[in-house]
C-alpha cells in the first residue's frame, strides 16, 4: 500500500471527532485490537497526559527533556498542522512516509479480519487506527520511554489503555461539551479517568471545580500528587520574562532562573507568554519524577537543554516580516481559555503595534467567547474557513461576533485571507492568524513554513 492510498483510507474514515449514536467511545473496541497487534502498547512505558489547554505544549517540552537526557523518546500528539506524519514522531523525527503506509496497512488489514470475524462490531475510528500506529511505530522503534497527548476527554481516549509511569492533567475549562460534558467539573472527571489505582500524577492547582474532581479522585484511588507548583517562577511585572525577542532571530522567548534537581538553571523556552509557565513547570516536574523512578540521564542541565530545543509550531510561533510580507503571529487558540491566553501575549508584547487578525473556527466551538476576547484587539478582522466539513463559515463568524464592533471582511479561503491581511497590515502592522488549528496549518502551509 502506498502512503497516499494510506492517508486517504485514514480520512475516508471521516473526522476524528465524528461519532454516531451507536459508535460511541469504548476502550474495549481498543483493547480487542490491540491484543490482534499483539499488544505493542506493552513494550515501552508512557507518560500520559490530558487537559484542555496546555497538554500539548506539556508533551513537547517533556518529549524534549527526555531526549535530551539521551532517552529514545517516542512522542504522540493531536491534532496536526501540516501533515499527518507529525503526530507520530521519535526523537523529534516524524514518522517516515513508508513506514507510516507499510504500518497503516498491517493495522487496517488487522481491523478488516477482527469486522468480518464479528470481534469489532466495525473498524477503528480514524483516532483509535492513528492510536495504533502510533503504539506498533514505538514498539519498533524500541524507544526508551513515549510522551502521549490525550486527543480529547481522558477517561475513553483511545490513548488511556497503556499503564503510564506518570499521568499529567493541565488545565480544565470548557471545551467539546457534546461530548465530554456541560460543566468544568464533568470534564475534570473524564480528564482524571487517566488516573490510576496507587499512580502517579502531576499536576497544579486550578479552577476549584477541576481541583475538586481531580483531588478527591487521587484520594480514591490511593495516587500520589505531584505538584509543580515549585517549578512555576514568583511572577512580577519584571520577572520572568515572558516575551524577550532573541537578536539574531527577531522572535520571542521565555526566559527565567529557576531551582531543578538542587541546581540553578536558565529556562530559556520558545513556548510565550504567562500560560507555558505552568506548562514548563508541569514538564519539569515530570522530569524530576521520572529521575526518581529511575530512568537514567535526566539530570538538571538536560531539563534546561531540552526546555531550550523544544519544537512546538502554531503555539505564538511568530514569523518575522520578510520580502514585503509583514511580521506574521500564529496561534492555534481554538476556545475561550486559548483566546484569553493569546489576548494576554498580544497585549504584553504588542500594545503598541497594529494587528490584523485572520480568523476562522470550526462550527462546534465557542466562537462567540472567542471573538469578544479577541476581536478588540483588531484594527480588522479577515473573516476565512478552513477546508474541514466543520469550519464555520465567514458569514456565521460574522454573525457570531456582532457585538465586538470590530470591522470585519470575508476571505474565500487562506490564501486569500492571507493576501488581504498584508495589504492591511502594510509594513508596520502585524498580521495574527488564529481560532483553530487547522486556519494555521493551511496557513503555514500558504506562507510555506516546513515543520
Amino acid at each position: 500500500m502506498s502512503y497516499s492510498t494510506a492517508i486517504s483510507r485514514m480520512f475516508a474514515l471521516g473526522h476524528e471527532l465524528a461519532t454516531t449514536p451507536s459508535h460511541k467511545f469504548d476502550l474495549a473496541h481498543m483493547r480487542v485490537l490491540l491484543k490482534a497487534l499483539e499488544h505493542p502498547e506493552t513494550e515501552f512505558p508512557g507518560v500520559l497526559i490530558a487537559g484542555t489547554n496546555g497538554k500539548g505544549s506539556t508533551a513537547a517540552t517533556l518529549a524534549a527533556i527526555l531526549e535530551a537526557s539521551g532517552l529514545k523518546t517516542g512522542l504522540y500528539t493531536s491534532p496536526h498542522l501540516v501533515r499527518i506524519n507529525e503526530r507520530v514522531r521519535v526523537n523529534g523525527a516524524s514518522i517516515p512516509d513508508d513506514e507510516f503506509a507499510l504500518i497503516h496497512e498491517m493495522v487496517d488489514q488487522t481491523a478488516v479480519r477482527l469486522v468480518a470475524e464479528g470481534e469489532l462490531p466495525w473498524h477503528p475510528s480514524f483516532f483509535e487506527m492513528l492510536t495504533a500506529i502510533a503504539f506498533e511505530d514505538f514498539a519498533r522503534e524500541k524507544v526508551d520511554i513515549a510522551v502521549l497527548e490525550v486527543g480529547m476527554g481522558g477517561r475513553l481516549d483511545a490513548t488511556n489503555v497503556i499503564e503510564p509511569r506518570i499521568s499529567i492533567i493541565t488545565d480544565v475549562s470548557l471545551d467539546h461539551q457534546k461530548y465530554l460534558g456541560n460543566t468544568v467539573a464533568e470534564i475534570a472527571r473524564e480528564k482524571a479517568g487517566i488516573i490510576r489505582e496507587r499512580g502517579v500524577v502531576v499536576t497544579l492547582p486550578q479552577s476549584p471545580e477541576a481541583n475538586d474532581v481531580i483531588g478527591n479522585t487521587i484520594l480514591d484511588l490511593g495516587a500520589r500528587a505531584v505538584n509543580a507548583v515549585p517549578f512555576i517562577p514568583p511572577v512580577s511585572p519584571a520577572a520572568p520574562n515572558t516575551g524577550r525577542r532573541t537578536s539574531d532571530t527577531g522572535v520571542f522567548r521565555t526566559s527565567y532562573r529557576m531551582a531543578v534537581m538542587g541546581e540553578e538553571i536558565v529556562v530559556d523556552s520558545p513556548l510565550v507568554g504567562r500560560h507555558q509557565l505552568r506548562n514548563i513547570a508541569l514538564a519539569i516536574a515530570a522530569a524530576e519524577e521520572l529521575a526518581r523512578q529511575g530512568f537514567s540521564g535526566i539530570t538538571a542541565r538536560t531539563i534546561e537543554q531540552g526546555i531550550r530545543d523544544t519544537q512546538w509550531p502554531g503555539r505564538f510561533q511568530v514569523i518575522p516580516s520578510k520580502d514585503g510580507f509583514p511580521e506574521v503571529v500564529l496561534d492555534v487558540a481554538h476556545n475561550p481559555a486559548g483566546a484569553w491566553a493569546l489576548r494576554s501575549a498580544l497585549s504584553t508584547l504588542y500594545d503598541e503595534r497594529r494587528l490584523i487578525f485572520v480568523f476562522g473556527a470550526m462550527r462546534d466551538k465557542a466562537i462567540s467567547e472567542m471573538t469578544e476576547i479577541l476581536f478588540p484587539l483588531a484594527e480588522r478582522v479577515v473573516l476565512t474557513q478552513a477546508d474541514n466539513p466543520r469550519s464555520a463559515s465567514p458569514d456565521e463568524i460574522r454573525d457570531a461576533a456582532a457585538r465586538t464592533g470590530t470591522e470585519t471582511e470575508p476571505a474565500a479561503d487562506i490564501p486569500a485571507a492571507l493576501d488581504r491581511a498584508k495589504t492591511l497590515a502594510g509594513t508596520n502592522g502585524v498580521v495574527v492568524v488564529t481560532g483553530s488549528i487547522y486556519i494555521v496549518g493551511e496557513a503555514m502551509r500558504s506562507l510555506g513554513i516546513r515543520i
